[in-house]
């Protein structure tokens, strides 16, 4: 029986879901009356935005031009920059990809980024133009747009709806005849290179596995390459596309095994898995995805403290599907125990916050966004600062991670978007026609200056049309300091950031201005400030509560008024000197943003 293994790459909202609704369809995968839209977007989440967060794997039976049954496996991905790790992931696992570009707006930055990752894998690259049924279409402008990117001929580019189903079973065929089958090696040791992993209450963690070489059978003993833990493969089977149990998965297949393992820390995406009886063997594990780095780090504790537990269970359990996510403990004295967590980007982390309050009914204190930066020490020691807990006034140097961003824009916003970046600390690369009426733009900017709201304004500026991407290029000498907020005369750590000195005025600017609305006004006069180096930038004074102390008296001499109000100044004069002003963790929301 033939295999076949692919994968469909595109940027976000270029129908890459819908294009899968009607593979399952022409299959037969998932009878008509139980279609629905986006149906391999299982999580809520990916139907409120329209955006797929999860990779899905899928395996088709179809017969091709000549009547030979094939076995499809699809793995469709995610289009967002934020979710590459996912995409990198899935390409390990097959041969081909079929990459699919919208009529209407032609190539965006995503598109070529996740381009480059299949071509690194060496993957068979088929090319789709999707939506030729809108009004809107520019489907021949486009195709040569494409044809020019790949280098190869028009004629073979498809032009598809996957809205109406036009040329989509053409494009199935293509595959069949173009992507290569897998290498079948069903007579050497059994090795499986992990994928994706989810967490089973009764079956423990289940892996999504590409079985390369050999096979595995139910209740064979199972070991990992790189954690060394042992398990048993309790179930096994393939997505139908629901898991469905087979009783073996043989090599070129890609399938599910539940390990038996209980604790989530034991498997790693990028895994190798073998046989017991192999293990003997040494055999070498296999090359494959390795985990990505963290840009942002954000500080997270539950409203409860009673939930910790809770919390690092949940973290745990996305850490499996996830292996972006990173997360080490962390105690802060204002909100007790909780994490720092590290994150791929914004939209990353907005999701993983959502799923935890979702998925865990977690309420969460979120810190700031945070990049991570570097310093060197006294001894020349170089030291990471993935939050101000780790700053020293003794390092002697200070570097920060530089990214190099590539735009795609309407011709008619350059003007705003060069003002845009203009007003970032960044350098202007290049800048060139890309098609018919748009540019290609290329700058390097510090990733400080992207984590937060940045494409935010780039959309805003150019009304919608533009697409990002971004890849880091390593990290240059920076001139930072940390921004320390007193409330009170205490130092408020959670509220310490690390920021370049030319932009640390304005920034504890902000902060005491918004602390003087959020905090709760005390019956004693409360000063906050924000320091650098013990030096004072900004102050705010929060006034104290008044108490009209004179209101029970009737008459009488001033003498009796003006004691009664040095005795209530004196009052809040101790009271400030003795007064620890506890900080609600609302507050803390209400100035960086959840």
């Amino acid at each position: 029986m033939k295999i076949r293994n692919f994968v469909i790459i595109s940027h976000i909202d270029h129908g890459k879901s819908t294009l899968a609704d009607r593979l399952l369809e022409i299959t037969g995968t998932v009878e008509k009356g139980k279609m629905r839209p986006q149906y391999l977007d299982a999580m809520d989440l990916e139907r409120e935005k329209g955006i797929t967060i999860k990779m899905t794997p899928v395996k088709m039976m179809y017969k091709d031009r000549s009547g030979e049954e094939v076995m499809l496996n699809l793995i469709d991905t995610p289009g967002h920059i934020d979710f590459n790790y996912e995409v990198s992931r899935s390409l390990a696992a097959v041969e081909g990809a079929i990459l699919l570009v919208d009529a209407t707006k032609g190539i965006q930055a995503q598109t070529i980024t996740n381009l480059e990752l299949a071509k690194k894998e060496g993957l068979t690259i088929i090319a789709a133009v999707n939506k030729i049924d809108s009004p809107q279409a520019r489907t021949e402008e486009v195709k040569k747009e494409i044809a020019e990117f790949l280098e190869v001929s028009e004629d073979e580019i498809l032009s598809i709806s996957a809205k109406t189903g036009e040329n989509v079973e053409e494009l199935l065929q293509t595959v069949i005849e173009k992507v290569e089958g897998p290498e079948v090696h069903e007579e050497k040791p059994f090795r499986a290179l992990i994928f994706d992993s989810q967490y089973d209450t009764f079956l423990g963690v289940v892996s999504y596995i590409r079985v390369i070489d050999g096979k595995v059978k139910a209740n064979d003993k199972i070991f990992l390459l790189n954690t060394r833990a042992e398990g048993v493969s309790k179930e096994m089977g393939v997505f139908k596309p629901d898991m469905t149990p087979i009783k073996e998965l043989k090599s070129g297949e890609i399938g599910f095994i539940a390990t038996g393992i209980k604790d989530p820390e034991k498997i790693r995406i990028g895994d190798t898995v073998t046989l017991i009886q192999d293990k003997e063997l040494k055999l070498e594990p296999l090359p494959g995805y390795k985990d990505p780095e963290p840009k942002i780090f954000v500080s997270m504790y539950p409203q409860e403290q009673d939930d910790f537990e809770t919390l690092k269970l949940a973290l745990s359990k996305l850490k499996l599907n996830d292996s972006a996510l990173f997360y080490q403990h962390q105690n802060f004295q204002a909100f007790g125990r909780g994490f720092l967590c590290g994150f791929l980007g914004t939209l990353h982390t907005e999701i993983t916050i959502e799923r935890l309050k979702r998925e865990f009914n977690l309420e969460l204190v979120i810190g700031a966004p945070q990049v991570c930066y570097k310093a060197i020490d006294g001894k020349g020691n170089e030291v990471m600062i993935y939050n101000p807990n780790n700053w020293s006034d003794n390092f002697k140097e200070h570097y920060e991670p530089w990214t190099e961003v590539t735009l795609i824009i309407g011709a008619s916003y350059l003007g705003r978007v060069f003002e845009l970046l203009g007003g970032l600390d960044g350098k202007h690369v290049d800048s060139r026609p890309f098609g018919k009426d748009r540019y290609l733009l290329v700058y390097e900017l510090p990733l400080r200056e992207i984590i937060g709201v940045f494409y935010e304004n780039l959309l805003n500026v150019t009304q919608g049309y533009a697409s990002m991407t971004y890849k880091e290029t390593g990290y240059r000498l920076a001139d930072l300091v940390k921004l320390e907020i007193l409330i009170a005369g205490q130092e408020e750590e959670i509220f310490s950031r690390i920021l370049p000195k030319t932009k640390v005025h304005a920034e504890a600017k902000r902060i005491v201005e918004k602390l003087k609305e959020v905090l709760p006004v005390q019956m004693f006069a409360v000063a906050i400030q924000g320091a650098v180096g013990g030096k004072i930038v900004a102050r705010e004074t929060i006034s104290a509560r008044r108490k009209d102390v004179l209101a029970p008296l009737y008459g009488g001499d001033y003498t009796r008024k003006r004691k009664l109000l040095e005795k209530q100044k004196k009052g809040k004069k101790g009271m400030k000197e003795r007064g620890k002003l506890k900080i609600p963790s609302e507050v803390f929301l209400k100035v960086f943003g959840s």
